[in-house]
């Protein structure tokens, strides 16, 4: 019997639960990626999102080929692959991991009306909609998700790698092409697996002090996992496990603060997958229906300036341009960046989820999509409305040296640390000296914080007093 091992967002041979299924079930298994142009040519797709991908899979034929078998690539809309390939090899069956995303379940709804389509877990831990309340209905609180999520029983022996794997002679495929690697992200299970491995390396691994470093933008604090994560290049249950590992080893308090803390930003993944899993209506609207009506501004100016870097603010603008440049933006980066966008700016979250998703090796819909209604205020646990973070304290308490800013903004680089947060406020021979003229060498801040924000809850409570009838 042959199977055919569809892979979508599980780039690894470790713990792979629909790859364990395919060989349960049948002699031959095929490997197959299906290159899909509605993912592909669409405008969420990221240039380097898509040149990992293609890293990753050159990386998975490889490990696959060392196992007897090989990855085949086709390109189409899935079903007509797959019908062509079941006519081709006569398999019997189709085995993938689960997806979430409202896209991912209409297609495999689709699939499964016409194959034997089994569909197994890994996107996370804990299988998505399994965390729920007493009555049924799913979590919209992070915190009593967490409490839930943490009592429940996992799996914390990961399954290994097959040794071998069968795959039938003669099916054609594209030709798998190895794309230029990008600078300080090396694609695959393996390279996933060293960098797990770092992070929780008891000798010196960031995640014990997780706790402390998290939050710095300009010191190597985190784990640098998601964009595996993403493909599945390393599973949640890896992840999970290796955290749990590192806690078994943590020495003091401080150390097991840093585990719990990391352990806690991958149950986030798990809630914002289950939240669009649950509510698929989030992908494209407020979750919380009050803020529909925003008045948003969305000035296009101001729009291009926040996208290039050139809003004036130095953390803003390091942040943005690492994103453009690397195709990842640190966490606390993304949170500042987005606060700006939307309550600086008044410019529809929207317009910087789809930005994010042109850019991010981590790209995802679930997580992106969270993060960006969080900033807003719209979503689910959203920072009130009225939190509007201020770009210069971020900048002072985050990037205290500069040494962030100075990396991603070289204009602001001889500017002295004391002024670099507000280099508006220099002298014109102090930015004359310093090769660093404001609104000629590096713009002035796009719009003043104090006005900014005063300006932003007007808006809001505009929406919501009109939204409840007032």
């Amino acid at each position: 019997m042959t199977a055919i091992w569809w892979i979508r967002r599980d780039l690894r041979l470790a713990d792979n639960q629909a790859l364990v299924g395919a060989l349960e079930e049948s002699v031959q298994v095929i490997p197959l990626f299906i290159l899909d142009p509605l993912l592909l040519d669409s405008e969420y797709m990221s240039q380097k999102r898509l040149s990992f991908l293609m890293l990753g899979l050159f990386s998975l034929h490889e490990e696959l080929r060392a196992r007897g078998s090989r990855l085949i690539l086709r390109r189409g809309a899935p079903a007509a692959v797959l019908a062509q390939m079941v006519a081709e090899s006569g398999a019997t069956a189709i085995f993938a991991e689960a997806d979430h995303s409202p896209y991912a379940s209409v297609r495999d709804a689709r699939v499964a009306q016409q194959f034997p389509l089994h569909l197994a877990d890994g996107l996370t831990a804990l299988p998505v909609g399994a965390v729920r309340k007493e009555n049924g209905e799913p979590y919209t609180v992070f915190t009593p998700f967490k409490r839930r999520w943490l009592s429940r029983e996992r799996v914390t022996s990961p399954i290994p790698a097959p040794v071998h794997i069968s795959t039938p002679e003669g099916i054609a495929s594209e030709e798998i092409i190895h794309p230029s690697a990008l600078p300080g992200f090396p694609a695959g299970e393996n390279a996933a697996l060293d960098r797990l491995e770092g992070f929780v390396d008891v000798e010196g691994g960031a995640i014990f002090d997780y706790a402390n470093q998290r939050d710095r933008p300009d010191l190597a604090g985190t784990s640098q996992l998601s964009p595996y994560l993403r493909f599945g290049m390393l599973s949640a249950r890896q992840a999970f496990a290796a955290a749990a590992q590192a806690g078994q080893v943590a020495t003091s308090s401080g150390e097991r603060k840093g585990v719990e803390v990391w352990t806690s930003e991958l149950i986030w993944r798990e809630f914002y997958i289950n939240i669009l899993h649950h509510f698929p209506q989030a992908r494209t609207a407020p979750f919380r229906p009050d803020y529909a009506g925003i008045g948003w501004r969305n000035d296009p100016d101001d729009f291009d300036a926040w996208c290039s870097g050139r809003t004036g603010y130095p953390f803003v603008d390091a942040a943005m341009r690492q994103l453009t440049t690397t195709g990842w933006m640190h966490n606390r980066a993304r949170m500042v960046v987005a606060s700006f966008l939307v309550k600086h700016l008044l410019i529809d979250w929207r317009w910087g989820e789809r930005f994010f998703m042109q850019h991010l090796l981590d790209g995802d819909p679930a997580a992106n999509n969270g993060g960006w209604q969080w900033a807003a205020g719209t979503g689910t646990d959203a920072a009130p409305y009225f939190r509007v973070f201020n770009p210069i304290l971020q900048s002072r308490k985050f990037d205290p040296d500069g040494d962030y800013i100075r990396r991603w903004v070289p204009e602001l680089a001889k500017v002295p640390t004391p002024v670099l947060h507000t280099p508006w406020e220099m002298s014109a021979s102090e930015q004359a000296h310093l090769g660093c003229r404001i609104g000629q060498d590096y713009p002035g801040p796009l719009v003043e914080h104090s006005f900014a924000r005063q300006r932003a809850l007007e808006t809001y409570k505009t929406a919501l007093d009109r939204a409840k009838g007032n």
